[in-house]
């Protein structure tokens, strides 16, 4: 298959550099979290609130495992990488590539997490969120690009040419 799907933490840019990179390669676009959105009739903040995080996981799971696309830059949530079935789905349909991004900067993005629909624990800072995800995006990713000191262009370019190598 011939995807590319983009994982990285919330703010790391999946969504914006997926949506270029995918006019640069001709290919479509697909946010599953708005998949989800739309399934589920609400926004995922909501889904979290109403369902908690062990079912948001599971719609999750669910929804990226049944991606039957081709050609297309695929920009899951960030916790997707805590279902390993997605994963292994996303992972047999083309390469994904972590955007890779200091906590540093990452706190300079971000804003309201939860507003966000990001999956937080009770009491869970985005440091302590940052420290568990890294090395489950390292464990999913065929490619890691580090966006530290980038900007959009130049980590458009870095994904543009390690894909385009076949790294």
């Amino acid at each position: 298959m011939n995807n590319v799907t983009l994982i990285g933490m919330p703010g790391s840019g999946k969504s914006t550099i997926g949506v270029i990179l995918a006019k640069a390669l001709g290919y479509q676009f697909l946010d599953t979290d708005l998949v989800i959105q739309k399934q589920e009739k609400r926004k995922l903040s909501q889904i979290i609130a109403q369902e908690g995080p062990e079912r948001f996981k599971e719609i999750e799971n669910r929804v990226n495992a049944s991606v039957d696309v081709t050609e297309t830059v695929i920009a899951p949530g960030g916790s997707v990488i805590y279902c390993e079935e997605a994963m292994k789905h996303l992972r047999s349909i083309g390469k994904v590539v972590y955007l890779k991004i200091s906590l540093e900067s990452l706190s300079k993005r971000l804003g309201n997490l939860r507003g966000r629909g990001v999956l937080l624990k009770e009491g869970q800072t985005l440091k302590d969120l940052y420290e568990e995800r890294v090395p489950l995006y390292e464990k999913y990713a065929d490619i890691v690009v580090d966006e530290e000191g980038k900007d959009l262009e130049e980590s458009l370019a870095a994904v543009l040419e390690i894909i385009n190598t076949g790294a």
